[in-house]
């Protein structure tokens, strides 16, 4: 079997812990602390992500959407195929080699994503630009850990707990939707969301996007008119 080959590693903000891109033949793979975080062979429920936002407000006129969390850009590609022209895409990556890595090896897995002139980059913490924002997206898909009970940087935590969905409702326009993704179920996180005002459900998706695989969880939250 041909073996992994390490490209290219990049700090974690605020510890000691490294994102490695590894390829081995056609297939990559991004790993933090020896734990697949993405591969380009699975990513199924990155783009159902993104589906479960823009069939709910993709019609609207300059739609604007933000992706939290670039990956290996699935879920922007998603985003830019099933929204219009006048679409503005946002996403907003913490790690600066991510945004690297989507614009050289990992580009064509996207198709070339951030290339597309509705795609933003936002090089920055998800929390600090969603304290900046009141009234601004139409849709936000929230996949920058593994989900409120899996969390990998326990900097994460406020995005799920009842502030940061405070602060992530007001950062949607009224009718706006909220995608969350999850390695696993929270019954206490659906809680959460009805709390700050959501009408939300969890529902369970396999990562292929087909038949078979592992079954995740994506909530849909949905801000009322």
């Amino acid at each position: 079997m041909i073996p992994w080959q390490l490209l290219d590693s990049a700090p974690m903000p605020g510890g000691n812990d490294e994102l490695k891109l590894f390829r081995r033949g056609d297939d990559f793979t991004i790993r933090l602390k020896g734990l697949d975080l993405m591969t380009s062979r699975v990513h199924g429920s990155e783009e159902t992500l993104a589906t479960m936002v823009c069939e709910r407000v993709g019609d609207r006129a300059n739609v604007k959407v933000l992706v939290g969390g670039l990956g290996m850009g699935f879920t922007l590609a998603a985003c830019l195929q099933q929204l219009g022209p006048d679409a503005i895409v946002e996403v907003v990556e913490i790690v600066p080699a991510v945004v690297a890595w989507n614009r050289g090896p990992l580009a064509h897995l996207s198709g070339h994503a951030l290339k597309d002139p509705r795609t933003v980059v936002r090089q920055r913490d998800l929390a600090s630009l969603l304290k900046s924002s009141n009234s601004v997206y139409d849709g936000i898909m929230n996949d920058v850990d593994n989900g409120p009970d899996g969390l990998l940087r326990p900097e994460n935590r406020w995005l799920y707990s009842p502030r940061g969905l405070a602060t992530t409702f007001r950062a949607l326009r009224p009718g706006g939707v909220l995608t969350v993704w999850s390695v696993g179920p929270d019954e206490s996180f659906t809680a959460r969301l009805t709390d700050a005002g959501f009408k939300a459900r969890a529902r369970r998706v396999r990562d292929s996007g087909g038949p078979k695989g592992r079954h995740h969880v994506i909530w849909v939250a949905q801000r009322p008119d």
